[in-house]
Formats: structure tokens, C-alpha cells, sequence
């Protein structure tokens, strides 16, 4: 019976976002802004796990620390950051959906 409660309590603990993985929810929180919480930030991670591979997960990860480098890369003509920001957009999106 005691042995029931401790996979449960695991559970339990990673719905609520502790034990956040991933690029983009480590860099929610370690980014200091006042709204980023544990299930924000987990959420967040969920949305960049559905919409961006591994790589494009460690790109966004670096504009919660340097937001000019989202900009730079908004802004560039080159076609692979093109294609970059169109799935970030759609993983954006998909964030803001979903984790309000």
C-alpha cells in the first residue's frame, strides 16, 4: 500500500511542473520574468516539444536571455532562419493558446 503513493506522488509532481526538461522550460525560468512559474514554463516546454525539433528548441531557448537575437533573427533574409521562424511562430502561437 505505501509503495502505491510514491509513483503517484511522482505523477502528481510532474503535472504540476516540477522537475521542468527541456531548452525552452529552463530557459522560461531561469529568464526572471515575474509571470514564469513552474507550470507556465512546463506548458511552454510542452507546446516547443510539439512544434519544434531539438535544435530549433535550443535557438528559442537562447531569446528568453537576448530577445535582440529573436529580432535578428525575425529579420534575416536567410532562408534557414526563414523557415526557423516559421515554425517558432507556430510554436508561439501554439504556446499562447494553451498556456494562459
Amino acid at each position: 500500500m505505501r509503495f502505491t503513493w510514491i509513483p503517484m506522488t511522482f505523477l502528481l509532481l510532474n503535472a504540476c511542473g516540477g522537475g521542468i526538461r527541456g531548452d525552452v522550460g529552463k530557459a522560461c525560468m531561469a529568464a526572471g520574468r515575474s509571470a514564469a512559474n513552474p507550470a507556465l514554463c512546463s506548458c511552454v516546454q510542452q507546446a516547443a516539444n510539439t512544434h519544434l525539433n531539438g535544435s530549433d528548441q535550443r535557438r528559442a531557448a537562447t531569446f528568453f536571455a537576448d530577445p535582440q537575437l529573436a529580432q535578428d533573427t525575425r529579420q534575416s533574409d536567410n532562408p534557414q532562419l526563414e523557415s526557423f521562424w516559421t515554425r517558432y511562430r507556430a510554436f508561439s502561437a501554439a504556446a499562447e493558446r494553451s498556456c494562459r
